[in-house]
């Protein structure tokens, strides 16, 4: 009797549905587990956005950042509205442009004055500040570096740039345009620390021919290049590397060049600077003259 109730209680426990709270356990479970995770991420996200922005910030002032092209003076290498990628690493480790390259550079000598600088929301200068997105407030310019310190450098009219005697070969300026028919000058000579720019548009370029006469003779101090561009990178359809135009590396073009007496450079150099020797050879030569007619005259009247 006992073994039959025994069994039979046994037969309906075997049966008997589990209660809901121990069917729904694991579930309880994971449900809170997942809300865990979406409340960490929310809380891990501000912390994701900041590394991020100081990744951005970072890579902008030490490696790479985007610069806008606001005008033609570089057509056709470069077209208005142009997104260019420029290496700023380069220049951190003492390294000075080379003839060829496309460079980025602060205004050396108010050579925008008077440019429209357009003003940005504040969302463009958070982005911008960041290096998200092309500058809208700074005034830099970008252009071809022909010739660097120490070079010798010149353009007549009619006749191609010449770098250190050696004539270039420009097939990157704009169709139709002359090497320097507009502005031609020279010789010149390059100040150690400095680079002599002009635009591909020749044309239609303010650079360094147009500002022989300010502050900087028209030279630009490697202190104010930001960096060489290296990539046009927007529009995509325009997407192409910047290389170094292949007349700069002809042979004997980095064999530099005494200054010419007649530059501006070699006229000035010695400006301020008081020579003994020369001062000594002016003073002696009225004593001389004066002397000889002394002697002259004594002579006569014995």
């Amino acid at each position: 009797m006992g073994d039959v109730a025994v069994g039979a209680r046994s037969g309906r426990d075997e049966g008997e549905e589990r209660p809901d709270d121990a069917v729904t356990h694991d579930e309880t479970d994971e449900a809170g587990a997942e809300a865990e995770r979406h409340r960490s991420f929310w809380k891990e996200l501000p912390l994701l956005i900041g590394i991020a922005l100081v990744l951005a910030l970072l890579i902008k002032t030490f490696l790479v950042q985007a610069f806008s092209i606001p005008s033609d003076s570089m057509q056709n290498t470069l077209q208005r509205g142009d997104r260019v990628l420029v290496d700023k690493l380069t220049p951190w480790f003492g390294s000075e442009p080379e003839r060829g390259e496309v460079v980025v550079f602060h205004d050396p000598a108010h050579w925008l004055e008077g440019e429209p600088t357009p003003e940005p929301n504040v969302v463009q200068k958070v982005l911008s500040w960041i290096g998200l997105m092309p500058s809208a407030e700074e005034k830099d310019l970008i252009k071809r570096t022909i010739a660097i310190g120490g070079d010798t450098v010149e353009c007549k009219r009619g006749g191609p740039v010449v770098v250190n005697g050696k004539p270039l070969d420009e097939p990157y300026i704009f169709p139709g345009n002359t090497p320097c028919d507009d502005a031609p000058f020279g010789p010149v000579t390059v100040p150690k620390g400095k680079i002599w720019v002009m635009g591909d548009h020749r044309q239609n370029s303010q650079d360094s021919r147009y500002h022989m006469q300010d502050s900087t003779q028209g030279f630009v101090p490697v202190s104010d290049v930001v960096g060489r561009a290296v990539v046009v990178a927007w529009p995509v359809t325009r997407w192409a590397t910047l290389p170094v135009p292949d007349t700069f590396d002809q042979k004997g073009i980095d064999k530099q060049l005494p200054a010419p007496l007649h530059s501006p450079q070699a006229a000035g150099a010695g400006a301020g600077v008081v020579n003994p020797a020369a001062l000594g050879l002016v003073g002696a030569v009225p004593l001389v003259l004066w002397r000889r007619r002394r002697l002259t005259k004594t002579s006569t009247a014995g």
